[in-house]
């Protein structure tokens, strides 16, 4: 049996919202649509929840267990492999038997569902990818080739001349990580890194996609949270 771990990581801090992951949204905090999410997903062997504040901690239930973070992991500069490590190593130290895969389930997604998660680990185990993502297709008003540099006010592009290609249906789909779902193998992790040489991406959709950093985000999210409702 293919064992994997889930972690959702929860840290106390954040820069551009003040304790994001114990906001409200929808009169659940962040960090509990995403506890509630990796509850369900049976792809999961085991689920961490892993933060440096108590209160957050707190909010493990059902079968994600607490997992306490050292405030040098939990900083705005921790590269999110130190903390996945962290959380390998101390169940490892606690006899846990080695785990295959890791995946993270991040709190900052809310709309991510139990399905969304399984299907990221399963086509990471089915492909023999190095690491696996969920993603989404970029707008076409923001498709790269739209994008301009300026001197001034005078625009050129930033990467190639667009050519007459203005619509939609002339410019191929580009997909961009949407940082709700990561999945790693094992030699992955221990080379240091979330994602692999080799990776795959999982498509989800835009409505499911909110990453929420900032205060528009949040806005955005309770507005499409009562639209979805």
């Amino acid at each position: 049996m293919t064992r994997v771990l889930g972690i959702v990581p929860a840290r106390g801090g954040s820069k551009r919202v003040a304790k994001k992951n114990a906001r409200l949204l929808g009169g659940k905090p962040l960090v509990s649509w995403a506890v509630e999410a990796a509850n369900a997903a049976a792809t999961l062997t085991r689920v961490v929840l892993s933060s440096d504040d108590p209160d957050l901690l707190a909010m493990a239930t059902g079968r994600v267990s607490p997992l306490p973070r050292p405030n040098a992991l939990s900083t705005d500069t921790a590269p999110a492999i130190s903390y996945v490590r962290h959380a390998v190593q101390v169940l490892g130290e606690a006899g846990e038997a080695t785990f295959d895969a890791v995946a993270i389930v991040q709190p900052s997604s809310p709309f991510t569902s139990p399905g969304d998660i399984d299907a990221v680990v399963s086509l990471l185990l089915s492909s023999g990818a190095d690491s696996a993502v969920s993603v989404q297709q970029i707008e076409h008003a923001i498709h790269p080739l739209k994008l301009k540099r300026m001197e001034g006010t005078l625009l050129h592009p930033y990467f190639e001349e667009e050519r007459g290609r203005m619509s939609e249906q002339d410019l191929d789909k580009v997909f961009v990580r949407n940082g709700s779902v990561y999945a790693s193998i094992r030699a992955t992790i221990e080379a240091g890194s979330i994602l692999g040489v080799v990776s795959r991406g999982y498509v989800m959709p835009r409505e499911r996609s909110i990453d929420i950093n900032d205060e528009l985000d949040m806005a955005f999210a309770e507005f499409l949270l009562g639209r979805l409702k």
